[in-house]
């Protein structure tokens, strides 16, 4: 049976790994905190699960919080007008319900299952030195380490890469106390709120350390009134920050915020990236190859929720592609075609994320006006969270957009 190292403890080293188990492999997973240091840490990210991500846990019982964290019915679209007043809002129902788990909660919890489960855990961070040295003692070494010395070994595809800078800077507050929609009081549902040329906020509901929880998410346009965040507030500074511009440009989502808290004092995260495309092998200095895994090689804009999901579905097509591999060596063409695989399907999260970063065309606005009558075209959008390759037979293009309106008018 190979023996497969994989370097990081995010959503796809940790769900790979754990798969592998389940198949009785030898794998080691590399980590730079133990779980209490995770824990005990700040948050990490943002994420909402949709319905085949969460089907792919389900499959491996990988889905520890399932009975604990809340249900995402569905999510909701409001826009801005000049005077901050709503010009569009509605939402949607989602035909099988998302989730959001704390990547604190779930990494730790997940560290922990490896180890129950026979994998070897080392607590250890990684430079590219280190790594060159422990390639030849593994038959695959696979990087899950989306930030960090190792993501270098990546270079950029320039022909899918459409960004050389950050299109948003990003800011993010997990509270409690947060008021239900009063347009859907008994739904919990991802509300995605867009403030034209200035960003975006996007409320979603959460569990976290101390139980269920929204996150705050703020997208601000570079240079942009919610572009202040970079000096490092402290956590109340940035919750305060966070308020004053929902009060001022997101009204009726400061209305239900009034009295919200922060969930912990490592509940905040701001910064931001470059969205990229990379080549999916790396080159060690002695001549090693390893292979790199989800936002190692396809980071996309958070704008459309896709980072966990893809990471499942990229870790399950990189275990599909090991299983019927067999004892066969994983040289560079297997390397490729592994992550061909999974491209075939990200290329369509990648082209949809993309388009929303700009200044929305005639057509998508006509599409997500008809939302707000049309319950068929409102569910479509929604569920494409789930499965986004669904957008390009529709939403991407004016042509196909004018086609579906013209089919369910």
């Amino acid at each position: 049976m190979p023996k497969i190292l994989v370097v990081g403890a995010g959503q796809s080293g940790l769900q790979l790994a754990l798969t592998l188990r389940e198949h009785g492999y030898d794998v080691t997973l590399m980590s730079a905190r133990t779980p209490d240091e995770i824990r005990r840490g700040r948050v990490m990210s943002t994420q909402c699960m949709f319905g085949d991500a969460l089907e792919i846990e389900r499959s491996h019982k990988l889905n520890l919080w399932e009975n604990d964290a809340v249900q995402v019915e569905g999510l909701g679209v409001s826009i801005a007008g000049p005077d901050s007043s709503r010009v569009m809002d509605w939402w949607g129902r989602l035909d099988a319900y998302g989730q959001s788990v704390d990547q604190r909660v779930k990494m730790a919890g997940w560290l922990e299952l490896l180890e129950e489960r026979g994998g070897k855990v080392i607590t250890h961070g990684v430079t590219t030195a280190d790594l060159d040295r422990l390639t030849s003692l593994y038959d695959l070494v696979v990087v899950a380490a989306g930030k960090g010395e190792l993501v270098q070994l990546f270079d950029r595809d320039p022909e899918r890469s459409v960004f050389t800078r950050p299109q948003r800077s990003l800011a993010i507050a997990y509270v409690h106390g947060l008021e239900r929609r009063p347009e859907h009081p008994d739904s919990s549902a991802v509300r995605f709120n867009i403030v034209p040329g200035v960003g975006e906020l996007f409320v979603i509901p959460a569990y976290t350390l101390s139980g269920n929880c929204e996150i705050l998410f703020f997208e601000g346009v570079p240079g942009g009134p919610f572009d202040v965040f970079g000096d490092r507030p402290t956590p109340q500074e940035h919750l305060d920050r966070t308020l004053g511009l929902m009060q001022k440009y997101l009204p009726w989502e400061y209305d239900r915020a009034r009295n919200v808290t922060l969930t912990d004092q490592n509940a905040t995260l701001a910064g931001g990236y470059t969205p990229m495309v990379r080549n999916p092998i790396g080159e060690l200095p002695s001549g090693g190859r390893v292979l790199g895994m989800a936002d190692v090689v396809v980071a996309n804009d958070p704008i459309t929720g896709q980072g966990a999901n893809n990471a499942a579905k990229c870790a399950e097509f990189y275990l599909n592609s090991i299983l019927e591999r067999g004892d066969k060596p994983f040289d560079e063409e297997w390397m490729t075609a592994t992550f061909e695989r999974y491209w075939d399907y990200a290329q369509h999260v990648t082209n949809w994320t993309n388009a929303l970063l700009g200044p929305p065309p005639e057509h998508v606005l006509k599409l997500l006006g008809t939302a707000q009558v049309n319950d068929t075209v409102a569910r479509r959008f929604v569920n494409g969270f789930s499965d986004p390759s669904d957008f390009q037979h529709w939403f991407m293009d004016p042509v196909k957009a004018d086609a579906y309106l013209a089919e369910v008018s």
